[in-house]
């Protein structure tokens, strides 16, 4: 049976990771490709609870380091999927960064990542429609598409004049 549509709180992922010598760099923060490999994961388990289907990473948006997570700290990586395409999904991720000892806890940062579902023959699945229940997820859910769109143009999938979301935001009385 083919489930229609799904709350985004089931696809909610807590991942949690230490920070230790091996993954930091000579000032003893933590690397950043480490910390995109991190967010990854915990972004593809938060697309794969939703979709019920294997997922790969079609795009990731632009990540800013806003705070240096140092050696020691506790990363928590929070993942929720904000909306659901016909065969992709975004996906945002925030990043927290905890000195157990100090008890100071910093946003380290934030981004949105896409997946794409596959079948079991590697074909884009058909996957639910996200339901969002709270005010933040339906404000993530209204301001997706534009999302999209912007993503979309910048990999030259679609041209300027066909983003109508963004259309609507930069030219209101067309």
């Amino acid at each position: 049976m083919q489930i229609t549509s799904k709350p985004a709180r089931e696809s909610y992922t807590v991942m949690n990771e230490l920070v230790l010598p091996n993954d930091t760099n000579p000032l003893h923060n933590l690397m950043g490709g480490r910390l995109l490999h991190l967010m990854d994961i915990a972004a593809a388990i938060s697309a794969q609870k939703h979709s019920n289907h294997i997922v790969v990473t079609a795009s990731v948006d632009n990540v800013s380091f806003k705070q240096p997570v140092k050696l020691g700290d506790v990363i928590t990586i929070n993942a929720k999927v904000t909306r659901a395409f016909r065969t992709s999904m975004e996906v945002r991720i925030e990043v927290w960064s905890e000195n157990i000892p100090s008890g100071s806890k910093i946003k380290s940062n934030e981004a949105y990542y896409t997946f794409v579902a596959l079948d079991g023959d590697g074909k884009p699945a058909v996957i639910p429609e996200l339901l969002p229940e709270t005010e933040e997820e339906k404000h993530l859910f209204d301001t997706a598409q534009s999302r999209r769109e912007l993503r979309l143009i910048v990999a030259g999938k679609m041209k300027p004049e066909e983003a109508s979301h963004l259309k609507a935001i930069f030219f209101p009385e067309e």
